[in-house]
C-alpha cells in the first residue's frame, strides 16, 4: 500500500516537472502569449467593471445633471433633506422655495434637489399646502 502512494507521489512529481519543462518552452517561444494571458484576466475585470459600475452610474449623472438643468419656476421638487416647495426664482447656483402653507421663502442650492414631482400646483393647491 505504501509503495503504491509512493509510487503515485513519484510519479505526480515526474508529471509536474515535466509540465513546468513545457512552460518554459512556450515561455521562451511566445513571449507575447505569456503577456496576453497575463494581463487578460485584469482587461476582463475592467470591461465588467466599466459595464456595471461606471457606465450606469454616468448615465445617472447625466439624467441629474438634465433634470437641473431643466428647472423653471412654478415646479414642485423635493430637496435632498425631504422639503416640498414650489420654484419660485431661480439663480445660477441657487434655488428659492415657496413652502407650506404660508408661503415661506427658503434658498437652496441647485445640487440639493433631488426630484422633480409631477403634481401640476395650478390643479392640486390645496392638497400641496
Amino acid at each position: 500500500m505504501l509503495d503504491k502512494l509512493l509510487g503515485l507521489s513519484v510519479a505526480v512529481a515526474e508529471q509536474a516537472a515535466t509540465v513546468a519543462e513545457g512552460t518554459e518552452e512556450i515561455a521562451e517561444a511566445n513571449p507575447i502569449a505569456m503577456l496576453v494571458t497575463t494581463f487578460l484576466p485584469m482587461i476582463l475585470i475592467f470591461v465588467v467593471f466599466y459595464f456595471m459600475l461606471i457606465r450606469p452610474q454616468r448615465k445617472k449623472d447625466k439624467k441629474v445633471k438634465e433634470m437641473l438643468d431643466n428647472l423653471k419656476v412654478s415646479d414642485r421638487v423635493c430637496t435632498i433633506g425631504g422639503i416640498y416647495g414650489t420654484i419660485t426664482q431661480i439663480r445660477d447656483d441657487t434655488v428659492t422655495l415657496s413652502v407650506g402653507n404660508q408661503n415661506m421663502t427658503m434658498v437652496i442650492a441647485r445640487w440639493g434637489i433631488r426630484s422633480v414631482e409631477e403634481v401640476s400646483v395650478e390643479n392640486d393647491m390645496e392638497a400641496l399646502n
